[in-house]
């Protein structure tokens, strides 16, 4: 078992933020320290939606109230996902290096939520830039989707060749591992969507099934950053920890196709987040 902190937004209703990164982990047998960058009502893709995001001086003041615990000295990983702002990612980073010095083993997984294919940015003026300049290069994993991957790297990806170099640029600038959580390129099937992992031992893509979901339910690149964290903390084994995590995140999707759902069935399908019933195996690329 290791202790993860979750620095992350929180929805009351549906999974996306630390609602669809603490389970999982917790799931897979990791302690999980939850901080929330914000509280809504429900996530943000439903258009409206009621809450706050938090200042940076409040998560201060929790994660201070953690560390008297001696729970920031006890922590294995750090997983951030929404920032609400940049104040609160610079609160983020400086929390991961406190943590990095009281455990030199300690990874910090950082996902760069900052927008998607078709929707374009959905953050806050500010953070791409300090995801670019700060975020990353702190990180020893990241997550990035293929909209983040191209805009964090100045590249378009529509290769598989352009996806390795994408990600060996993004790997030169700090973090050893990057998985870019949905891949689309030309010369892949239509009806298929991968991932891939890039480290300096090599580069594996997982391919899926791309379900027909309309709309695709939101929090899906939050669990799977917590379900390959959860999974690479095992052995350090990326390869892997793709494979895992893309078998659950897909039976997830099947149960969430079958229920009818726009929220992700990860207690639906909690017992595949463990052991799926079908794994798709990783193809070493490089």
């Amino acid at each position: 078992m290791k202790t993860v902190l979750s620095i992350q937004s929180h929805v009351a209703f549906g999974y996306v933020g630390n609602r669809a990164a603490a389970f999982p982990l917790q799931r897979l047998g990791h302690d999980v320290i939850v901080v929330n960058t914000v509280q809504f009502s429900n996530h943000t893709g439903y258009g409206a939606w009621t809450g706050q995001v938090f200042t940076a001086e409040h998560i201060v003041d929790v994660i201070d109230g953690v560390a008297e615990r001696g729970g920031i000295d006890a922590c294995d990983a750090v997983l951030s996902g929404y920032m609400g702002d940049a104040a609160l990612g610079q609160v983020i980073v400086e929390t991961a290096a406190r943590v990095k010095a009281a455990n030199p083993r300690a990874v910090y997984c950082c996902d760069p939520v900052m927008g998607d294919v078709g929707r374009g940015f959905f953050v806050r003026p500010g953070i791409p830039d300090f995801m670019k300049a700060h975020a990353v290069p702190a990180a020893d994993v990241v997550t990035p989707n293929q909209f983040e991957l191209e805009f964090l790297t100045g590249r378009t990806v529509g290769s598989l060749a352009d996806a390795l170099a994408a990600t060996a640029a993004l790997r030169a600038r700090g973090p050893r591992v990057v998985l870019v959580t949905s891949l689309t390129r030309a010369e892949a099937p239509a009806d298929r969507i991968e991932m891939l992992v890039d480290t300096a031992d090599g580069a594996w893509v997982v391919a899926t099934p791309r379900l027909p979901l309309d709309p695709p339910p939101n929090g899906a690149g939050d669990a799977v950053a917590a379900l390959f964290l959860a999974h690479y903390l095992k052995a350090f084994d990326a390869a892997a920890a793709v494979e895992q995590a893309s078998a659950a995140i897909y039976a997830v999707f099947e149960e969430t196709r079958r229920r009818g759902k726009r929220e992700l069935q990860l207690i639906a399908a909690q017992d595949e987040l463990v052991a799926p019933r079908t794994v798709f195996r990783a193809e070493k690329v490089r």
